[in-house]
């Protein structure tokens, strides 16, 4: 049996961190270090009691050198920062000698990648990405499926993500959209590397619509006409839904046939963890597609409700 892996994390109190402490723990590895201005970090007492925790980077940067000429090597940093940071922080990650795990998005821009591809070839340390939902069972399915229909045959797909947030949002980092993207960034990135991944690649990207909690258009994949709508506008959800006190809906339909995959999300941190360690986890090749799609939309101009729009966006 191998040696228990030892992690540090960057951003153990934000909203994702704790999947990836669960991940780590129930790989049977140890988080040795971690760092968040924010404090509320208590359930570490559940998890791993004894890691080290900083509040200022300067420390935990030196605690890590510390770690590093005592013998304790890093093996993996797992980086659940705000997006603006995340590029910043691999770059830490493989500086320091380690492999980075990192939190969708990668990174904001397409050529942070470029610039990434070549610290890992000055390094030798490998940056991995968590694309979750390329590991879920009904996501695999339908690749499969695609993958054995007629060569020629293009696919009608609707994707519908609206997940309510409240007035914080505004007033948080993922307001802003010079650190989080923006709304296709932050909440559509995985969905738009999920359909790519079993789609193929882009060929036209057209936004219809962009405000600060909405955002819709139409992409043509070489499998697929994408008409995609992603909010965060509570009014935005559909009556039936509201009507059973849900603020958040997902649909994914393709060729007017729901893609059933609500359930089966609990464990795919843990999945991605054991291919990382195993040396099987998505890179930044991988990542590539999904990041230059956000960015077009994100300086893309709305062309308005013209073409193939979603049809969410007639109640707009």
């Amino acid at each position: 049996m191998s040696q228990p892996k030892n992690f540090s994390l960057i951003g153990v109190a934000g909203y994702i961190a704790a999947r990836h402490v669960g991940a780590i723990k129930e790989t049977g590895n140890k988080l040795v270090a971690t760092l968040d201005k924010f404090d509320s970090v208590g359930f570490l007492d559940n998890y791993f009691p004894e890691a080290d925790f900083f509040t200022e980077f300067e420390r935990f940067d030196r605690h890590t050198e510390k770690l590093r000429r005592a013998g304790t090597k890093i093996d993996f940093v797992s980086i659940c920062s705000p997006n603006f940071l995340h590029d910043s922080h691999i770059r830490f990650a493989l500086r320091s000698g380690s492999e980075a795990i990192c939190e969708k998005p990668l990174v904001l821009n397409p050529w942070n990648i470029d610039a990434l591809t070549e610290l890992e070839k000055e390094t030798g340390n490998k940056v991995n990405t968590i694309l979750q939902l390329r590991l879920h069972p009904s996501i695999i399915a339908l690749k499969k499926q695609i993958e054995e229909s007629p060569k020629d045959k293009i696919f009608d797909v609707d994707l519908s993500y609206i997940t309510s947030r409240g007035n914080w949002y505004d007033f948080s980092w993922k307001g802003d959209i010079q650190k989080s993207g923006g709304i296709a960034t932050n909440i559509g990135i995985h969905f738009f590397d999920m359909l790519t991944w079993i789609f193929g690649s882009v060929k036209d990207n057209k936004l219809h619509i962009t405000q600060k909690d909405k955002a819709a258009g139409f992409l043509q994949l070489e499998k697929a006409r994408v008409r995609w709508f992603l909010s965060i506008d509570y009014n935005d959800i559909p009556n039936e839904v509201k009507a059973k006190n849900q603020r958040t809906f997902r649909s994914i339909t393709v060729e007017g046939k729901e893609i059933e995959f609500s359930g089966g999300f609990t464990d795919l941190h843990t999945l991605s963890y054991q291919s990382i360690i195993e040396n099987k986890g998505f890179g930044l090749s991988d990542a590539r597609t999904s990041v230059e799609t956000a960015y077009n939309i994100r300086n893309a101009s709305p062309i308005g409700l013209v073409g193939e729009y979603h049809p969410i966006c007639k109640n707009i």
